[in-house]
């Protein structure tokens, strides 16, 4: 088991490593992407709650969009909470590559999402008061300690869900954490910042009883929350847990520095 985390390890560093060296047009265009992939999941998601009124099983309707992304190697904000972190933390990459990461992952994210989600009102305006009502859900939502928690556990539950899709020996395995993920996130309507919004985005365009500045007052926070769940309950005990792999990736750092 030691020797496969190792080897993992090694993989994750790899992997974030080349991600957050992306150059700027490389980083938008592959985040835009993840909005648009993101948005077929969204889709299928309202069609599927359209016809059988269940969030279950629009839940696993939504395992679309994480299966586009994983196929398409796209990009989505909240799955940027462990291999890119994990890199940083071996000293492949600094902390302000993170943060641009983030900041151009997320607002592309958006943009792709939000352009997805007016096409598809455009096409399907049966599903409109459907988009309304889910988008609705969220943004007329007060806070309170339920809320929090919902947002959290979409943080950790997406981090969570890339752990075990790099731990997967297999494309079928990778596969069934992508609809995993997306039966808790989606079908137990947790609190994404992203997945909800393209909901909320739909709404909007539909006509939404909330506006945009409301939208934006309650993505800020759970975009926060999100980060926390991802990083404190996920990707801290990970890095913990594999820190003697990681000293040893930080030396060789250190070597090649020197050298």
């Amino acid at each position: 088991m030691e020797d496969e985390l190792d080897e993992e390890v090694d993989e994750l560093v790899s992997e974030g490593a080349q991600r957050l060296h992306r150059t700027w047009v490389e980083l938008l265009v592959t985040g835009f992407f993840g909005g648009l992939e993101v948005g077929l999941g969204v889709l299928a998601l309202l069609a599927v709650y359209e016809a059988t009124g269940s969030h279950l099983l629009a839940g696993i309707a939504f395992g679309i969009g994480f299966l586009a992304l994983m196929l398409a190697h796209s990009e989505l904000f909240t799955e940027g909470f462990l291999v890119p972190v994990t890199a940083v933390a071996a000293k492949r990459a600094s902390g302000r590559q993170l943060l641009r990461f983030w900041g151009g992952t997320l607002v592309t994210n958006l943009l792709g999402g939000a352009l997805f989600m007016a096409l598809a009102m455009t096409a399907f305006p049966a599903l409109r008061s459907t988009a309304v009502e889910s988008g609705a859900h969220f943004v007329n939502s007060s806070w309170s300690a339920e809320t929090v928690v919902l947002a959290v556990l979409a943080g950790s539950t997406i981090t969570l869900m890339t752990r075990m899709q790099h731990g997967a020996t297999s494309e079928v395995g990778k596969v069934a954490a992508a609809f995993a993920g997306a039966f808790l996130l989606a079908g137990l309507q947790m609190w994404h910042s992203v997945l909800d919004s393209l909901l909320a985005f739909g709404a909007l365009f539909a006509g939404a009883p909330f506006g945009w500045v409301d939208w934006l007052l309650w993505f800020v926070p759970t975009a926060l929350l999100n980060v926390a769940g991802g990083l404190l309950l996920v990707t801290a005990l990970r890095l913990l847990r594999t820190k003697v792999a990681l000293d040893e990736e930080r030396e060789e750092v250190e070597r090649e520095q020197a050298a």
